[in-house]
């Protein structure tokens, strides 16, 4: 990096709150808490540190909620996530989504920000109507490369990772990262920030042994995971509906907190 970050806002959906990856009191961590800890400790103190993500968020409530308030904070490094949810809705325009998120990605660069765009893993091999989501998710990805090609904005491609799809990845509802799976989004970020990773479970080789986690039999997860989760996107409802950001100011953080 061309000089030490002081200040780094994230804004996106769950991916970016960090479900899936809770602590002992509930509260989501999440792989952009794991790269604050990161850069304050490539600080060697602490930096200020905001996440506006909202999980079930659509690309539009993020950019036009969330990307202001963010770039009211002023930060040195911003990230932004978005269009998972859109590609889980039964319509959805790849090129609207993919031009709307690039679009606001180099408005935002031209404030003075250090600008990344990141996207969530791949959950499709263990999700119903996996294959027709993994298209559209392959579309995305690429669509989103080949628009921020030379445009100076880093795009973070973890949807692609060929790690990140294995199930051992992912927390008990197959479609948000366990711990581990954070850990390693968290290094794919670090990776290309040039920042040294400090968790060990973070490597970013893969090498990490999976994660054991106890999960429901078919019937049980479709009633307690599958068939809320499709009564939301038929009725356009979020399951972040009425809740806040978990972390809208950019408060200090040091490495050993989060």
């Amino acid at each position: 990096m061309a000089a030490v970050v002081q200040s780094y806002a994230a804004i996106g959906d769950s991916f970016t709150e960090g479900m899936g990856d809770e602590r002992p009191d509930g509260s989501p961590r999440g792989w952009a808490d794991l790269v604050a800890a990161a850069l304050a400790h490539a600080a060697g103190g602490s930096i200020g540190y905001a996440n506006l993500a909202i999980r079930g968020r659509l690309l539009a409530p993020i950019l036009d909620d969330q990307l202001p308030a963010a770039l009211a904070l002023g930060p040195q490094l911003l990230s932004i996530n978005g269009g998972g949810n859109d590609i889980l809705r039964p319509r959805v325009s790849i090129d609207a989504v993919a031009d709307r998120l690039v679009a606001a990605a180099l408005d935002a660069r031209a404030t003075g920000a250090r600008v990344m765009v990141v996207s969530g893993g791949n959950p499709t091999r263990h999700i119903p109507m996996g294959p027709t989501f993994a298209r559209r998710g392959d579309a995305l990805a690429v669509a989103v490369r080949e628009r921020l090609d030379g445009s100076g904005v880093l795009f973070v491609d973890n949807w692609f990772d060929p790690h990140l799809p294995e199930l051992g990845y992912w927390s008990v509802d197959k479609l948000h990262l366990n711990a581990l799976g954070h850990a390693r989004a968290a290094a794919n970020v670090l990776a290309a920030l040039e920042v040294p990773v400090v968790a060990p479970a973070a490597a970013p080789d893969g090498s990490a042994p999976l994660a054991d986690v106890a999960r429901p039999r078919t019937a049980e997860y479709w009633r307690r995971y599958v068939l809320p989760w499709i009564g939301r996107r038929l009725t356009g409802r979020s399951s972040g509906d009425h809740r806040t950001a978990k972390r809208p100011t950019l408060d200090p953080v040091r490495a050993d907190e989060l």
